[in-house]
């Protein structure tokens, strides 16, 4: 192992404890309140047979829902939720973070805990319920001294599942700003650092095994009477919590008491994790405590900005223009930037507190060799040769004003479609599973591929210029980061991009901020 993979290795393992002790964390708790809300609803359910079907059904229809998708779901929900309250009763409620990852994992556990519930007390013998009946057990003798015993291991099977689907689950959460092992996991893909994959992966795995492990102690000594088997499980569920806390405790870097940390967000790209990570050292240098929360969509980053969930983070403008503003066509560079200093504040309370200096542009690239090939030089030639050829977008892409705006300009229309992370896209690219990829004007890997911006001779794409933006919470971050102001040119940030971008001598985000902030000063 050479020193910088050991390096690499190293860094993750670090950063394990407070991942690991959160993701434990919200696991623990969303599989508690599944129980809570579970128990009173096979009571319900046993009692009224007829209701079964109807309730199970719609357990399964929640469980047919992606859990990315029901973490996502509850963001905007809460977000309205939160709006009404703090015009009613003068508090608001978070949209970001536990409560939204707390209460989609709830709901993706209930399945497992109901029918396990259901199904465990259905088993049991009725010449056994008429037994308890003749020798004059009341309903809740009956139900706690023979339908549960004899239900429970069922019941715990239930819970197994449970306790696994919800462990695997919560590594989404940080799509939604929850820190969790699915940090170093969305990381890693997307820069391609596989000891952050590893870890990430290996954790969750660890969970996931010790605890299906300890309940299946407690599943059979139930089952065989064996008490003993019951303390075993019970005491290994006791050791794995004590060890990720202590863990946690002795790694966790002290606070300053009574100040709350400002809160980094970050989309799921390199360049914007190179950025968190270097406004994070600027604010740590003036004695500022700082959290990052990573691997946020666009929409979600601005409404949570908004909402004060999270304090400052890069966007740029055309993703302003549209997500923010609503406006639906573009408009020149100046005029983008200049009504978005004006509006956001007065719409949102967000303000821009530094126009970074370089722009992030969408653009179209093609192997250079194919687009010689095949003489395509710009976007109005792309349209010919498009039915032929197979296309490559990041995520958002295709529900984006610049898809739309290509589309009316060009009418662009491929012979395939497909989205991928940006790393993926390019290896898409480069292996020959697509000819064509939205491309981005700051990425390193436009001049290390070889690849060929297509020019756009009808000005379709708008102007991305990165800007920082701060919200409602900490007014005072414009001033403390306005020397950013200006200070980043287009050929730093992409070699910083290529930095953690490339398959050798790759750096981490962390050495790539470093890197350039001593351009920069």
């Amino acid at each position: 192992m050479t020193p910088e993979i050991g390096e690499r290795w190293l860094r993750a393992i670090a950063m394990l404890p407070d991942r690991l002790a959160a993701h434990l964390g919200v696991s623990a708790a969303a599989i508690g309140l599944a129980i809570l809300v579970s128990v009173p609803t096979v009571m319900l359910l046993v009692a009224r047979p007829k209701l079964r079907g109807w309730v199970l059904a719609g357990a399964a229809v929640i469980q047919t829902v992606p859990a990315l998708a029901l973490l996502a779901l509850f963001y905007p929900l809460l977000l309205a939720i939160g709006g009404i309250t703090q015009r009613v009763a003068g508090f608001g409620i978070p949209a970001l973070g536990l409560l939204p990852s707390l209460l989609a994992l709830a709901l993706y556990a209930l399945l497992p805990l109901v029918r396990g519930g259901v199904d465990g007390l259905a088993s049991v013998p009725p010449e056994t319920l008429d037994a308890a009946d003749g020798i004059g057990m009341t309903r809740q003798q009956r139900l706690i001294q023979v339908e549960l015993p004899l239900a429970a291991p069922i019941v715990m099977g239930g819970l197994r599942v449970a306790a696994v689907w919800t462990i695997g689950a919560a590594t989404l959460a940080t799509t939604v700003g929850q820190k969790s092992l699915g940090d170093l996991i969305f990381a890693g893909l997307q820069i391609e650092d596989w000891a952050l994959v590893v870890t990430g992966c290996l954790a969750a795995a660890f969970l996931a095994i010790i605890t299906d492990m300890a309940l299946w102690r407690i599943e059979t000594g139930l089952a065989e009477r064996a008490w003993g088997k019951c303390l075993l499980g019970l005491g290994l569920l006791v050791a794995l919590v004590s060890g990720v806390v202590g863990w946690y405790a002795a790694e966790r870097a002290p606070q300053e008491a009574g100040q709350r940390p400002v809160v980094i967000g970050a989309k799921s790209f390199s360049e914007q994790y190179i950025l968190a990570e270097l406004v994070a050292e600027k604010l740590r240098a003036q004695g500022i405590p700082v959290t990052i929360r990573s691997g946020l969509g666009s929409v979600i980053a601005f409404r949570a900005l908004a909402a004060g969930d999270i304090d400052v983070y890069v966007d740029y403008t055309g993703t302003l223009w549209d997500n923010a503003l609503g406006n639906k066509v573009p408009a020149p560079r100046e005029v983008m930037l200049t009504t978005l200093r004006r509006e956001l504040p007065k719409q949102f309370k967000v303000e821009i507190a530094a126009s970074l200096g370089f722009e992030n542009a969408y653009a179209l690239a093609m192997r250079r060799a194919d687009a010689d090939r095949l003489g395509i030089e710009t976007l109005a030639d792309l349209a010919t040769a498009a039915p032929r050829l197979a296309m490559a977008t990041d995520t958002e892409f295709q529900s984006r004003l610049e898809w739309r705006a290509l589309q009316a300009a060009y009418g662009l229309k491929f012979k395939r479609l497909t989205s991928y992370t940006p790393t993926l896209m390019v290896r898409a690219l480069t292996s020959g599973e697509a000819d064509v990829i939205t491309a981005f004007s700051s990425d390193g890997r436009i001049a290390a591929d070889d690849l060929k911006l297509l020019t756009d001779p009808r000005a379709a794409l708008p102007a991305y210029d990165a800007v920082l933006l701060i919200g409602p919470r900490r007014p005072d971050l414009k001033a403390r980061l306005a020397g950013l102001e200006g200070r980043i040119p287009v050929e730093a940030m992409r070699e910083a991009n290529w930095q953690v971008d490339r398959d050798r001598d790759k750096q981490t985000t962390q050495q790539a901020a470093k890197w350039l902030a001593g351009k920069i000063r």
